[in-house]
């Protein structure tokens, strides 16, 4: 029998509301153990989709006031009974409510064993099961409708489908050779190919959103570069909503990397503020100014800053240069000022350009539909279904690997058997991403990722 277990399910901190969650074959009886209706009805004889409300008690002491709800197995999170007990929120409260839960026989849960056991359970998939802590730590919308559409099962579906048309592919390859006495229909070598690239493509399309899909989750490496005085600093605190860099009309302020997490719409950005580019001897800012443009070497996504109201100089030259292979957008600052800027050197040189004022924001929304371009956002459906850990990506590419091996094998000429060999590899690779079949070891490392209460 499995233990029951119980975990603080909210947030660590002050609020309205705790929720301490019990599951498991005992959980009813547990919270029966601690919890006192006030209508006299024990938990236990509840059904499933109610709640009750009453008091906690440690032993004779009362703790808090609560609502108990109750789901009966199979139809919960976790397929097994569950009690989730609401109290008042608190960092006291919620851990003394959860240490006498402890008390009166549950264990405590590790971090992602509800989940675990949810999927465990046959209640949801293993991509479904990696979706919910995306969801948990979703950063805008397009990241929430990501992982919401993968907790739905949108992902599932577009890999059952290159699934089952592999599995198609290898039953009908293995029919005719195993059986030729049989009507079987004789294996078309072009149908063969063409089904078989339709899988590639569609593994390919997953593996092109990936990164894309990475980088709204988890935010975009940016560096906001420029001479001194362009409007940088700014401009990253425009970008923040707070006067995060200091602001002068003296080259040179910003010496170091000021850093700072903000949403341009709906895309994370890890902005960088970096000192100005520019020959100088001061020494403490030449290491600023080295610093800067090693960030732009390294970076997913460089701003780079030009002054609308000055003409254009060496170090912007020098800047322009630097970014030959950069991704980068030419932001052409203080467009509220009389223009003295050669900007059509700087639209000959860079492939992507926008007119902002940073002391007005005038052009913000420009730079968000740009920066969406950048970096892949604006074409991507996060609606579809979308990978969303290196584990799905891998098996993944895995399954790509092998049907590309495949499609090659048939246009040698080699035997049927050995490419449906290959294809049952690709096959394989994809019931791993599902978690169909799947190790124990794997199964550990995706939970261990997890928060303790979910």
């Amino acid at each position: 029998m499995e233990k029951t277990i119980a975990a603080i399910s909210t947030a660590n901190g002050v609020g309205g509301l705790g929720v301490i969650r019990i599951s498991g074959e005992n959980a009813i009886a547990v919270a029966d153990r601690v919890f006192r209706p006030v209508s006299g009805k024990p938990l236990s004889e509840m059904k499933g989709y109610t709640a009750a409300y009453g008091k906690i008690y440690d032993g004779e002491e009362l703790l808090d006031e609560a609502v108990v709800l109750v789901f009966r197995a199979p139809h919960s999170y976790t397929g097994e009974d569950v009690a989730e007990i609401s109290c008042h929120g608190g960092l006291y409260i919620t851990k003394r409510v959860l240490r006498t839960v402890l008390k009166n026989g549950a264990a405590p849960a590790e971090a992602g064993e509800f989940t675990k056991r949810a999927f465990l359970g046959g209640k949801l998939g293993l991509t479904e099961a990696e979706a919910v802590m995306d969801i948990i730590s979703a950063r805008g919308s397009q990241s929430a409708r990501a992982a919401l559409s993968c907790m739905e099962g949108k992902l599932r579906q577009r890999i059952d489908r290159v699934r089952d048309s592999l599995i198609n592919t290898a039953a009908h390859l293995s029919a005719w050779a195993d059986y030729p006495e049989e009507d079987i229909p004789e294996v078309d070598t072009d149908h063969l190919t063409a089904s078989l690239q339709s899988c590639q493509a569609e593994l390919d399309s997953l593996l092109r959103g990936y990164d894309t899909g990475k980088l709204m989750r988890e935010g975009v490496e940016t560096v906001i570069a420029g001479r001194p005085n362009v409007g940088k600093s700014t401009i990253m605190n425009l970008l923040s909503g707070c006067e995060r860099s200091i602001v002068t009309n003296v080259p040179g302020t910003t010496r170091d990397v000021i850093e700072e997490t903000v949403m341009l719409g709906d895309i994370p950005l890890r902005l960088s503020d970096t000192a100005g580019i520019r020959t100088t001897d001061d020494p403490v800012e030449k290491i600023g100014v080295e610093r800067a443009k090693d960030r732009i070497l390294k970076a997913g996504l460089v701003l780079a800053v030009f002054d609308s109201s000055r003409p254009l100089s060496e170090d912007d030259k020098e800047l322009i240069d630097l970014l030959t292979d950069a991704p980068s957008l030419a932001v052409i600052n203080k467009t509220d000022l009389e223009k003295q800027l050669d900007t059509d050197y700087i639209t000959r040189k860079l492939p992507h350009v926008i007119f902002l004022s940073a002391l007005s924001g005038e052009g913000t929304a420009e730079l968000e539909r740009e920066v969406a371009a950048i970096i892949g956002t604006s074409d991507l459906d996060p609606s579809e279904g979308i990978l969303a850990t290196e584990r799905q990506r891998r098996s993944a590419e895995d399954a790509l690997h092998s049907v590309t091996e495949a499609i090659s094998a048939v246009s040698l000429g080699i035997t049927l058997d050995a490419v449906t060999v290959i294809i049952e590899e690709a096959i394989t690779s994809l019931l791993e991403l599902t978690g169909e079949r799947v190790t124990e070891a794997v199964v550990d490392q995706v939970f261990s990722h997890f928060c303790v209460g979910k």
